[in-house]
């Protein structure tokens, strides 16, 4: 029997509302609450991904290990090269270090620099 159940996945950043606008659009999940320090967005489903303010936030510099990457997101993906131009026409970098050997992923910065990853199955 399980002690909790998930509620959210907080990633401190710079600027609430700018990260929840890209992940909203992102994901195609709504922005369900709007604060100066706090913002949710969610698919209605349990689970949310919100966005708190941290004013020192220092972006990860991943692969270094003196700025690691403090968290990073997985999504998955039907075609790379089509999520690819539309995730950097939302403001998202392409990461110079791109591991996967086998194409499976793509590495990439969300507008506050943390690494998140384009997948597919």
């Amino acid at each position: 029997m399980a002690i909790a159940r998930m509620r959210s996945v907080v990633v401190d950043c710079p600027d609430p509302k700018r990260l929840a606008d890209f992940y909203s659009a992102l994901l195609g999940w709504e922005i369900t609450s709007v604060e100066d320090d706090w913002v949710v967005v969610t698919n209605g489903q349990p689970g949310r991904l919100c966005f708190q303010l941290a004013e020192d936030h220092q972006a990860p510099d991943w692969p270094d290990p003196d700025k690691p990457q403090q968290f990073h997101l997985d999504v998955t993906v039907d075609d790379l090269d089509e999520a690819e131009t539309a995730v950097l026409a939302l403001g998202a970098v392409k990461h110079a270090h791109q591991p996967s050997e086998d194409g499976s992923f793509r590495v990439y910065l969300d507008p506050a620099g943390h690494p998140f990853c384009l997948c597919v199955d």
